[in-house]
């Protein structure tokens, strides 16, 4: 696992934005993973930017959401196939109709589950997933005590998710309680896990993701059983981390094969 520690949040929106922009310029067809919240808004803003002002190009890419709430319109406000739209994939040349999620107003969830999960096997490897993480360890909806070889699914939120969610809903009890996501077993199938995460709200959670034991007890500890994950942090979110002199020095002198 690399760890990347950055001064401030938009220099790890940045960081990211060139981990996406060099997979864009690889070879072949590009599946990307994408996570909604307020965790990769930044990174979204400046892959913008770079589209308008340099031409990046997603047109050769496929994009497949992490989750999704259960029983929100397709066209609400929160509803993580709009929150994309309005946050990237609205404002690039991908095709629309190559931007994926699961379904959250299917009649049968488990079913809606399923077929997404089927969906993601049949697409090929995602190239590149990326990953806030809730303050609770969560990543996607995966949510403490989650299976680290868990498979698309409907979950339950904890209360803590709900509440930290709650500031993008008018009430509090508008937030729903059940999602679809994308489990951690599937979730670890993508080439390259990119994990970014800012300020002092995000610490603990960080902390327990990279140096704490591999547990479903921290959902996003399951990072540690990838062979190319990368955790990009601003210097407060990155506050509780032990070893943070040695992860700056890492990244300082890393070697020209192993960037990014």
């Amino acid at each position: 696992m690399e760890i990347v520690i950055v001064p401030t949040p938009a220099d790890g929106g940045r960081i990211v934005a060139d981990i996406v922009a060099r997979t864009l310029a690889g070879p072949g067809p590009v599946n990307l993973g994408l996570a909604t919240g307020s965790s990769p808004l930044l990174a979204y803003a400046e892959l913008i930017r770079r589209h308008r002002a340099d031409g990046l190009s997603f047109a050769g890419a496929s994009a497949y959401l992490l989750d999704e709430y259960v029983g929100l319109p397709a066209d609400h406000p929160q509803s993580y196939r709009r929150v994309i739209r309005d946050e990237l994939t609205d404002h690039v040349d991908i095709d629309p109709a190559r931007v994926h999620g699961p379904d959250g107003t299917h009649p049968d969830p488990v079913k809606a589950a399923a077929e997404y999960e089927q969906l993601l096997t049949g697409a090929g490897p995602i190239r590149v997933q990326l990953l806030g993480i809730g303050t609770n360890g969560h990543i996607g909806f995966n949510e403490p005590s989650s299976s680290l070889a868990s498979t698309t699914r409907i979950k339950t939120l904890a209360s803590r998710t709900r509440a930290d969610n709650a500031r993008f809903f008018k009430k509090a009890q508008d937030v729903p309680r059940h999602v679809l996501t994308q489990g951690l077993g599937t979730i670890r199938r993508a080439e390259h896990l990119v994990l970014t995460a800012s300020g002092p709200q995000k610490a603990a959670a960080v902390a327990a993701a990279v140096e704490g034991p591999l547990t479903a007890s921290c959902p996003a500890s399951v990072l540690q059983l990838h062979p190319h994950a990368t955790v990009v942090v601003d210097e407060a979110a990155a506050a509780l981390l032990r070893d943070a002199e040695f992860y700056r020095e890492v990244y300082t002198h890393k070697p020209v094969h192993q960037q990014h």
